[in-house]
């Protein structure tokens, strides 16, 4: 037989043997791409058991921290008497005005006919109304008095954080000085705190912005900038380390919370790692963040909270801390329509400087009056003059259950 039909004869006979082959290879790589090996499957399955061992372990630290129940009565009687105050002035200035315009009719009335004083007399009178800041508080009080959920941090402890990036010294005291000098300041200034009030228990945290507003474009133009992962890990090491909560702050630019938002997934399922949004560098309208005041939209708020609550659900995860910064009335629009979730804890943060009375003037108009679910009370060091005492701050009402200094 001639060497080229030989050839041609035994690649016949090989042809399906080859064939055979490569399905058995493709089969296990497919099985390898949706199976992996044992080794891979036990090193995965670890990870997985740490992760919820750590989130489980959070639960019952924050559990036993922060879970009191004279903690959450002393809140929600501080605001009925606050909502008792205010109903008792607004009467007794109804009777007043009543009163004045009593003595008015009547002064004016000596000059008509008795047909037209008894047309007066006979006209009905407005009924007075409370300050319907009254009824928000209401609703905010409703929310309070939930059975908080297992390692909920609020109302039993108080946050205490610092506020910054460690790549600026003018964005807060985070930058400012180096991290073990501001680790123990920060140490020193939530200590002050738990003296001013010993019945709860003061929690240290870090807020690092984590996407920062830019004053240029950018590639994509979103005029924001991502923090590097490194830069995240580096100050989330510092929070581990001493025990502290971490707060990853969003300042969105031209773009929105949920594109904000995926980068931070993988360190939000991190049981003390929690979330901010800023509004003051939310832009509308092609504005350049730093030149106005920004705008969130309580749907944007509600990206968050749907968020924050799946990452609980699905990783088994103690409550989320949601904070939301505001000192004008316009940075949060269709606060009404906020959702609140048992799974995540929102607060206001009253963000102005200035002046004891006007922080005093903005806390009551943008956190009191426009109540939500818990207060927060922002300080800055170099800008408040003179700056609040711990138990200056923890005598606002309502009192606020986070504090941070810039």
């Amino acid at each position: 037989m001639p060497t080229a039909t030989r050839a041609r004869a035994t690649l016949a006979r090989l042809a399906p043997m080859a064939l055979a082959v490569a399905a058995l290879l493709a089969c296990g790589e497919s099985r390898a791409a949706g199976d992996p090996p044992p080794s891979r499957r036990a090193a995965r399955d670890t990870v997985v058991d740490s992760a919820l061992m750590a989130a489980h372990a959070a639960t019952e630290r924050l559990q036993a921290e922060c879970q009191s129940d004279s903690a959450l009565a002393r809140v929600v009687r501080a605001a009925a008497v606050a909502d008792s105050a205010r109903l008792v002035a607004a009467r007794d200035s109804a009777v007043r005005d009543s009163v004045r315009r009593d003595s008015l009719e009547h002064d004016t009335t000596l000059h008509l006919s008795a047909a037209r004083r008894a047309k007066l007399a006979s006209a009905p009178r407005p009924v007075p109304h409370a300050d319907t800041s009254t009824w928000v508080r209401i609703v905010a009080r409703r929310a309070l008095a939930q059975t908080p959920l297992p390692g909920s941090l609020f109302p039993g402890c108080l946050v205490v954080s610092y506020y910054g990036n460690p790549l600026s010294k003018r964005m807060g005291i985070l930058g400012e000085v180096n991290p073990d000098s501001m680790l123990a300041r920060l140490k020193r200034q939530a200590a002050a705190y738990q003296r001013a009030d010993s019945t709860v228990h003061v929690l240290p945290a870090l807020e690092l912005i984590a996407t920062v507003a830019q004053g240029s474009p950018g590639r994509d133009g979103k005029y924001r900038l991502r923090m590097p992962d490194e830069l995240v890990a580096r100050v989330a090491g510092w929070a581990e380390r001493e025990g502290y909560l971490l707060i990853l702050d969003i300042q969105v630019g031209h773009s929105d919370v949920t594109s904000e938002l995926k980068p931070l997934i993988p360190w939000l399922r991190k049981p003390n790692v929690h979330l901010a949004l800023d509004p003051e560098f939310a832009m509308k309208n092609g504005r350049k963040p730093g030149t106005v005041i920004g705008t969130l939209d309580a749907a944007q708020v509600n990206v968050a909270v749907d968020a924050l609550a799946r990452l609980v659900t699905e990783y088994q995860l103690p409550p989320k801390m949601l904070i939301v910064h505001r000192f004008t009335r316009p940075m949060l629009t269709n606060r009404a329509q906020i959702t609140l979730d048992p799974r995540v804890q929102l607060v206001i943060d009253m963000d102005g400087f200035g002046a004891p009375h006007l922080k005093r003037s903005s806390y009551q108009r943008y956190v009191e009056d426009e109540a939500v679910q818990f207060t927060g009370f922002k300080l800055f060091y170099k800008n408040d003059k003179p700056i609040l005492t711990p138990e200056q701050v923890l005598g606002l009402t309502p009192r606020p259950v986070f504090i941070m200094y810039q």
